[in-house]
């Protein structure tokens, strides 16, 4: 292992639940935005996005008490944007960008949203590999949309969420990851399962 490289966890995903965003999981959520974001979020303006229950969903991945990722959807009538996802680098490769993206499509379709966007990194290969197993494709570029660091973000979109060919494919996947998708206080934005 390099100098300065977070050290990749090994432990086992049982623990791992996915669970509503709380203000007691904002020093969590802060800790990891500010590893993973060159302009990071406010605990404020976190705290701002939870206080608009009607229009905003927020997640967070706990591996015990401690959060290990977050994510979060803007909700506007008939389509949603994925505001942030994020996943502490000492738990990468452990598939808990794709659970937390299952619960957040879920939760879109729960609110009846059909299209959702979002904006990745053009430099972001992994991510676009995620989102492209969540049927989002390619919609244009934002020139340097990352002005901190003058990089271009690509926004994608995935379409017909509310089809029935998307539900078979939020619970294929879900239905993929192992040991299983365990939430708490989710249920309604649960998949369902595979037939």
């Amino acid at each position: 292992m390099t100098s300065g490289a977070p050290a990749i966890s090994e432990a086992p995903l049982g623990n791992v639940v996915i669970a509503p965003m709380r203000r007691r999981h904002l020093r969590g959520v802060v800790r990891i935005e500010q590893q993973t974001n060159h302009r990071p979020w406010s605990s404020g303006l976190f705290a701002g996005e939870l206080a608009l229950p009607q229009s905003r969903r927020y997640v967070v991945a706990l591996d015990g008490a401690v959060v290990c990722g977050f994510g979060g959807v803007m909700l506007t009538g008939h389509e949603a944007h994925v505001t942030n996802i994020a996943v502490d680098p000492v738990h990468h490769r452990r598939s808990i960008g794709t659970r937390l993206m299952t619960i957040l499509m879920g939760a879109c379709r729960a609110a009846g949203v059909d299209d959702v966007t979002l904006e990745v990194r053009m430099s972001n290969r992994g991510a676009q590999e995620m989102y492209r197993r969540f049927g989002f494709a390619p919609g244009g570029v934002r020139p340097k949309y990352y002005a901190d660091v003058g990089e271009d973000a690509l926004i994608m979109w995935a379409h017909q969420l509310l089809s029935d060919g998307y539900s078979q494919r939020l619970a294929a996947i879900a239905s993929s990851l192992e040991p299983g998708l365990r939430t708490a206080g989710l249920e309604e934005w649960v998949p369902p399962e595979r037939a």
